[in-house]
């Protein structure tokens, strides 16, 4: 007879449908994080979780286990509500470099732990990372000490934080569960909770550029996180948001840094300042620093009039080793050797702008990775990008393609070009903000 606590008897209880226990959940997460589990049984129990679920308490017994399973930071320390923001990802969404400033900047402690780019969706390590000399590789103690001293840091998950996640994470990607709800919401609030937060905001982004392509999926995760932030008796909301189209008019690693230091210059895309300003009024509003929306909405525009979230920013970027002469000399960042137009058939308006097609454009042009391993190129992507509804001429540039050679350029013009339809009559852009879940 097979050991009750074996791992052969706790894949064989979820197959057939039953509930895990604390006790047997914790056997698997200590196996996931120790090595005392296989990989062909972990993906075995995955691929058991991935069709038969995990109810509201499984999930958070998982939750918990996992964030337990390396250290814990602790931020108790530093006074004020630690906040922080999560995405789901989408094309162009370079939220988090805006937003982690901006929020500082208004007084509340930022703690930000972010992933990098996989498949269609960029990372925002990445982006960081495509500034000369920035170390997203802290460790806890410099984590607590930068927050300390400026009120943000932005890292990588640490050696330290998690370390089951980071194996299940990767055998998910091997084994086609990364869609599994519950599997997600361990995966994104056992590292938020690891990072010592108080207080966390979600965008869970829905449309054909998301992880999440219908909005009834998109906002079943958005209530299962909320109800795991509970649980866990950390404040927790979450946005639905729309990605029918890029988020900003650049896609790619240094050129969204651009355009993220732009907009903390007063300069950034009304898409892009509507998203942001929405996530960090919901996390002022948690840390306590503003009365309603609409104060804080004020304060977040102040920040960006008066310059303390530009200079936030250099703070940040000073404080993880990075190149800060670059927010007043774009010419510091990498730089792609072919930028070519790419133009309008015919005039009339922008009635669509396919997120995927963009976004397969500028992984093939480098900036994206198909495997955690691969090297990506920060030079290259896409820029000046033209959004629903804006009227065009023939010749008139679509967007800007920068490439690290003319076959590579040559090799995505058509697919980008595919991706406006042009329609003689205006079309309203798709609502950015859907719903706030609480």
């Amino acid at each position: 007879m097979a050991d009750p606590a074996s791992p052969q008897s706790i894949i064989a209880r979820k197959r057939d449908g039953g509930a895990l226990s604390r006790d047997e959940i914790a056997a698997f997460v200590a196996g996931a994080a120790r090595g005392g589990w296989s990989d062909d049984q972990c993906a075995a129990l995955l691929m058991a979780i991935f069709l038969r679920g995990l109810n509201p308490e499984e999930t958070a017994a998982l939750t918990e286990l996992m964030m337990r399973s390396g250290a814990v930071a602790d931020l108790r320390g530093i006074p004020g509500v630690k906040v922080d923001k999560h995405s789901t990802g989408g094309v162009g969404d370079k939220v988090s470099l805006v937003l982690a400033p901006l929020v500082a900047a208004c007084g509340v402690t930022v703690p930000m732990m972010s992933g990098r780019g996989l498949g269609h969706t960029g990372g925002t390590l990445d982006k960081l990372e495509a500034i000369p000399g920035f170390r997203v590789g802290l460790g806890l103690d410099a984590y607590a000490a930068q927050l300390r001293k400026i009120g943000v840091a932005m890292i990588g998950q640490t050696g330290e934080l998690a370390p089951a996640d980071r194996r299940l994470y990767a055998l998910r990607d091997a084994t086609a569960t990364v869609e599994s709800i519950p599997l997600i919401c361990a995966s994104i609030m056992s590292k938020k909770l690891a990072e010592g937060i108080d207080a966390l905001v979600l965008d869970v982004k829905f449309g054909r550029g998301a992880f999440m392509k219908e909005r009834a999926r998109a906002r079943e995760l958005a209530i299962a996180l909320v109800a795991i932030g509970k649980a866990m008796g950390k404040p927790t909301r979450a946005l639905l948001t729309s990605m029918d189209q890029p988020l900003g008019r650049a896609v790619g690693n240094a050129v969204e840094v651009v355009e993220s230091i732009e907009a903390l210059k007063g300069r950034g895309p009304a898409d892009l300042m509507e998203v942001t300003f929405a996530l960090g009024g919901h996390m002022l509003l948690l840390a306590g620093v503003a009365a309603n929306p609409a104060a804080a909405r004020a304060r977040l525009q102040q920040a960006i009039a008066d310059g303390s979230a530009l200079r936030k920013f250099r703070d940040l970027v000073a404080a993880q080793g990075g190149d800060a002469a670059v927010i007043d000399d774009y010419a510091r960042l990498p730089r792609a050797p072919v930028e070519r137009p790419v133009p309008a058939p015919v005039s009339g308006f922008i009635a669509d702008v396919d997120p995927l097609a963009i976004a397969r454009g500028a992984w093939r042009l480098g900036a994206g990775r198909a495997h955690a391993a691969d090297a990506i190129n920060p030079a290259v992507g896409i820029t000046h990008l033209i959004k629903i509804g804006e009227a065009v001429s023939a010749g008139d540039r679509l967007c800007t393609v920068h490439a690290a050679a003319e076959p590579d350029l040559a090799a995505v013009r058509d697919g980008i070009a595919a991706a406006f339809r042009i329609e003689p009559t205006s079309a309203r852009p798709p609502p950015l903000i859907d719903e706030l879940i609480e």
